[in-house]
């Protein structure tokens, strides 16, 4: 059984996508869950008999959306597979076949990535990058050319399209709720890493996604969360000279853009704001 979740907040209409998409492939056991974040949008006529909607009690952001759907899947059945998956995304064919296939032939990789590619072809995620000693943290789009025969190892995977094998967690995977939008994905992955789980991207599953098309609803917003959320990243998984470093970094950026556009400038700095803030909460 895979159990996909997907969060949803305004984005009815492309869940709807990718229900058709995921309906495509019935040869498949499959349970889809819609964690719906947003109380302003009804979206019960996408239930059906494999479509259960869970109503979180308030916007929870991402991972808090998807703790939602791990949290009721896990009292369920531990020793199941969880696809997270964007709802701006599609499955090509035979996908679900795919990713079942591939988690039970490598049931010792506790948390799985897919490579992503925009409709016209062009891979927009084929694994995480991180370095500490400098604090960056990206994504690779080049499709790496020394693979084991399945799978590469990788440092992180996007929450876009990340796979869990639930058997072997000891308790349910959880994302810090500290982050509400952004690199959320990168700490999951780093601290499980931590704790001695295998992380491992495929070419034998990929999805389509259609980037920006739920971001880019209100950039500045975008931009403050992430600039939060980077910062509590640095924080978390890099030593105090390099987040200073950075630190520096993003207040010149910031300066420097303020003046063709403040508007940029000041979400940034929001941003900053909001993390010292709550950063000692964090």
């Amino acid at each position: 059984m895979i159990y996909l979740i997907t969060v949803n907040y305004y984005s009815a209409a492309l869940i709807a996508q990718l229900l058709a998409s995921v309906r495509a492939e019935a040869n498949v056991d499959y349970q889809f869950i819609i964690v719906n974040n947003s109380a302003a949008e009804d979206c019960s006529n996408l239930a059906g008999d494999r479509v259960l909607i869970l109503e979180a009690p308030e916007n929870l952001g991402f991972g808090g959306g998807c703790n939602v759907g791990l949290n009721w899947v896990y009292e369920r059945d531990r020793a199941a597979t969880v696809w997270l998956i964007n709802p701006d995304t599609t499955l090509p064919e035979d996908a679900l076949n795919h990713a079942a296939q591939f988690c039970s032939a490598h049931s010792s990789l506790s948390i799985i990535g897919t490579i992503i590619a925009e409709p016209s072809g062009k891979i927009w995620f084929a694994g995480g990058e991180f370095v500490p000693e400098t604090g960056r943290i990206v994504a690779s789009t080049e499709l790496s050319t020394h693979e084991k025969p399945n799978y590469v190892e990788t440092i992180w995977v996007t929450g876009c399209s990340l796979l869990l094998n639930l058997q072997n967690f000891d308790s349910c995977p959880q994302f810090d709720s500290a982050y509400f939008l952004y690199y959320e994905d990168f700490d999951f992955c780093r601290r499980y890493a931590q704790q001695g789980h295998s992380i491992g991207i495929t070419k034998q599953i990929y999805v389509i996604h259609h980037p920006s098309s739920i971001t880019s609803r209100n950039p500045s917003l975008t931009l403050q969360h992430s600039t939060f959320s980077y910062l509590l990243a640095l924080k978390r998984h890099t030593s105090p000279p390099v987040f200073w470093y950075r630190l520096s970094r993003i207040l010149f950026h910031a300066v420097r853009v303020g003046v063709v556009h403040p508007q940029h400038a000041i979400a940034i700095l929001n941003g900053v704001r909001h993390f010292w803030q709550r950063s000692r909460f964090c």
